[in-house]
């Protein structure tokens, strides 16, 4: 009988969530690993492939699709920081808190926490049965990384479409018509999209469920609110261990990519840049040329190739007074996707080397961050050799 000494309801209730939630959590750090590799690699094998990059959906400048990833890769590296530290938040113990104010008895909390593999023990009794943030820093976690990974899906669905033309998702994933023989929908994209809806919501459905309540035991944070947090973490894996198979089968139409790169004028920033170093022009009025002659083109129908020094000419006197002239050599140069993505070299900046660097530092992370797991890992394997060790010491002393 003397088995409830000590303990409550309350403090075994919510420890039993916090070891609950404890191998999901482990769960995703794995899915979220696992991705980051798979997209590292992709990442890698397409330093070289241009392609157009947008604001506000319209062609801004010509990139390339490690640039991209290299960016999307950056989030979900905070992403991993935040998981971290959700788990580090419900990984602690708050067994000894009895209902809410401890107990009379003299029992070593610390000692309950090791042997249940928790980090450390919660100093407050009334926070170990009253807070919710372990349960909030979960529904963080899921949105921001359902946010992030819903941007990449909206352009990946556009890059799916003949209008882009930018990829081609597997033969396994995508859905026939059953009327319209040319079909081919990439369901799969649209499986992720709702899936990342559902985990957002069931994430909103966490912090709504602890919004607005006392600060004490209540059903609302206990089994009331299993449901979102263990199915929003679920609905997780679901979603990482799907985008991991899309993207080891994606294959990227990289010369047709090259090809649109100069739609839409995405090189004319360099023109202005080139018109600064090569004429001397202040940026504003080199920017005023150079939009002249875009204007020019769209109205007679010229492609970005077809600008000429003459052109130059005529819009710069009309635009700042005085003639501008490059040989025609220099406008082909800076009207050059591959000539403007290799002048970045900027920390960060999108030159093959510059991308590079940036996805070295991502592997390096990568690999701290799988450090960081396996030693979590470690110490939940040791934590439970103590616990076997002293259930056979009492059960040997008392046979």
């Amino acid at each position: 009988g003397n088995l409830q000494l000590a303990r409550s309801r309350n403090d075994l209730g919510y420890a039993l969530t916090r070891l609950a939630l404890r191998p999901l959590m482990l769960q995703s750090m794995n899915d979220l690993l696992t991705f980051r590799k798979t997209f590292l690699d992709f990442a890698r094998k397409h330093l070289g492939t241009l392609m157009p990059g947008y604001t506000h959906t319209q062609p801004a400048q010509p990139s390339t699709m490690a640039h991209y990833i290299a960016g999307i890769l950056s989030c979900l590296e905070r992403d991993m920081g935040r998981l971290f530290f959700a788990y580090d938040t419900n990984n602690q113990s708050p067994l000894g808190a009895a209902a809410l104010t401890g107990t009379g008895f003299p029992i070593d909390r610390q000692l309950s926490a090791d042997l249940l593999g928790f980090d450390s023990v919660i100093a407050s009794s009334y926070d170990s049965i009253a807070s919710s943030d372990n349960l909030t820093d979960v529904a963080n976690v899921l949105n921001s990384i359902g946010t992030n990974l819903s941007r990449f899906t909206r352009d990946m669905l556009f890059w799916a479409t003949q209008e882009s033309g930018a990829i081609r998702i597997d033969d396994s994933f995508i859905q026939i018509s059953s009327i319209m023989p040319q079909k081919r929908n990439p369901v799969v994209l649209e499986h992720i999209r709702a899936r990342i809806s559902r985990m957002i919501a069931r994430a909103q459905g966490i912090v709504l469920q602890c919004h607005n309540i006392p600060f004490g035991d209540t059903q609302d944070i206990e089994d009331e609110i299993f449901p979102f947090i263990f199915g929003g973490l679920e609905t997780s894996h679901e979603i990482l261990q799907l985008y991991i198979a899309v993207i080891e089968t994606l294959h990227v139409n990289v010369n047709h990519l090259r090809e649109r790169t100069i739609d839409g004028f995405t090189t004319v920033t360099e023109l202005a840049d080139t018109l600064v170093r090569e004429a001397n022009l202040p940026f504003r009025q080199a920017h005023s040329v150079v939009s002249g002659m875009v204007t020019y083109a769209l109205e007679n129908q010229l492609q970005p190739t077809q600008l000429t020094p003459e052109i130059m000419r005529e819009v710069s006197l009309e635009r700042i007074g005085h003639e501008v002239i490059l040989s025609d050599e220099t406008l082909k140069t800076a009207l050059d996707p591959q000539a403007f993505v290799d002048k970045r070299i900027v920390t960060g900046g999108v030159s093959a080397q510059a991308t590079a660097d940036v996805l070295d530092g991502v592997e390096k992370k990568i690999a701290q961050d799988q450090d960081n797991y396996e030693t979590r890992l470690k110490y939940l394997a040791h934590s439970e050799t103590k616990l076997a060790q002293q259930v056979s010491a009492i059960t040997e002393e008392n046979s």
